[in-house]
């Protein structure tokens, strides 16, 4: 059977012609999976990671279904982290503009009654959840007009720690509404809440494969001594590539490594959690314009980025366990493009890195480089007593 178009999917003319306009013609998996539904009304329960187009799945009927004489706002999206909110917002403004809807964000870092004047005006709210119930235990934005609710990465934000204040915000929205739920995982507490706040919901799964084959990514395992580390990222760097997303445990060691790149002629900006939110989107509109190659970040700065163009994730501080580095190595091979995944391994960390090389089949690269894998019974998916890489990263509200 051949690819649906959007118009067949039930994508009226202004909203599809949008889309065009950004070179987007054809669905992708989760889109065509969900649109159907999501145009009628329906609630929609969708087992989707990040990099999958799921944005689009829920952006487009959201758009359709508004009108510019609808409350103000009328739809809300709750996401996790600040960079998601920025970004998910720009999605809605590109293909609002056709049917002359506005669109507001509201996150943490910036003025509180600035973006609470947006909000009022706007038909669609993006938000992240500490910050919204901020502003409306303040008065200052209404929610009892909302139709229409998303949760985008829900099992991040429950692994953030966001479920009472995204308990708070439901509790003040219209009981009649439609609900829309995307998860990468519907497991445990994120079913329950899934469960909870949709009504006999169309149920999807547009998972990547298991094996973390994101699109098509290579997967590499690379020796390094602390005397030789910093070297052999810049060999990575200075190598043909495009946009590189470097990964370290620490906001100093973020800013460290900059510092470090910097002596090497290696041009990089950070991205961390004391970095404030106009210093934060300065440095990724560079990284995103390719005005800068190399963003050097940690993982709770990370989290939510969305960007099609990073070729090469790199681990120079291994993450924390298996989970961390499908997180991680899926900011790359987006939306079908190839992208590839490099870890430095000091000779303390081959026993736990080498279980996430035997998870992705590459045991036998990660041998050629003459480091030891693990035995096989002492290899699985969660944090080993013995580990070295660290203790599990706090809760951060966003």
């Amino acid at each position: 059977m051949s690819q649906q178009s959007f118009r067949e999917l039930g994508v009226d003319e202004p909203v599809a012609a949008a889309l065009a306009n950004r070179s987007i013609h054809t669905p992708f998996a989760i889109q065509t999976l969900v649109l159907p539904d999501a145009l009628a009304g329906q609630d929609v329960l969708a087992k989707a990671p990040t990099g999958s187009g799921k944005t689009l799945a829920f952006a487009v009927p959201i758009v359709q279904r508004l009108e510019a004489s609808d409350a103000r706002p009328s739809a809300l999206v709750l996401v996790p982290t600040r960079e998601l909110a920025v970004q998910v917002a720009g999605e809605f403004e590109q293909i609002g503009r056709a049917r002359g809807l506005k669109v507001a964000a509201i996150y943490g870092g910036t003025s509180v009654r600035g973006q609470s004047a947006g909000a009022k005006d706007a038909h669609i709210l993006v938000a992240t959840p500490g910050r919204l119930e901020d502003v409306a235990n303040r008065r200052l934005v209404k929610l009892d007009g909302i139709r229409i609710l998303v949760l985008d990465e829900a099992d991040r934000m429950l692994d953030m720690g966001f479920q009472p204040q995204v308990d708070a915000i439901v509790r003040r929205l219209p009981k009649e509404r439609q609900t829309m739920f995307f998860s990468a995982t519907l497991d445990g507490e994120v079913g329950q809440l899934a469960r909870a706040y949709t009504h006999n919901p169309g149920s999807y799964d547009a998972q990547l494969p298991s094996h973390l084959e994101l699109g098509e990514t290579e997967h590499h395992f690379v020796p390094v001594t602390a005397d030789n580390k910093v070297e052999k990222l810049v060999e990575l760097l200075q190598a043909e590539r495009g946009l590189a997303l470097v990964f370290v445990r620490t906001k100093r060691g973020a800013d460290r490594l900059v510092e470090k790149l910097s002596r090497h002629d290696v041009k990089a900006v950070a991205m961390h959690g004391d970095m404030g939110q106009g210093a934060r989107e300065r440095a990724l509109a560079r990284f995103e314009a390719g005005k800068v190659s190399t963003l050097v970040a940690t993982d709770v700065a990370a989290r939510g980025l969305d960007l099609d163009d990073i070729t090469h994730v790199i681990n120079f501080d291994p993450p924390e366990d298996d989970k961390g580095y499908t997180h991680r190595v899926g900011r790359t091979a987006r939306a079908g493009r190839d992208g590839t995944g490099i870890t430095l391994v000091l000779p303390e960390q081959q026993a736990d890195v080498s279980r996430v090389a035997r998870r992705v089949g590459e045991v036998e690269q990660f041998e050629s480089h003459g480091m030891r894998v693990a035995p096989k019974a002492l290899v699985y998916s969660g944090r080993s007593r013995r580990s070295k890489w660290g203790s599990p990263p706090k809760r951060r509200k966003i």
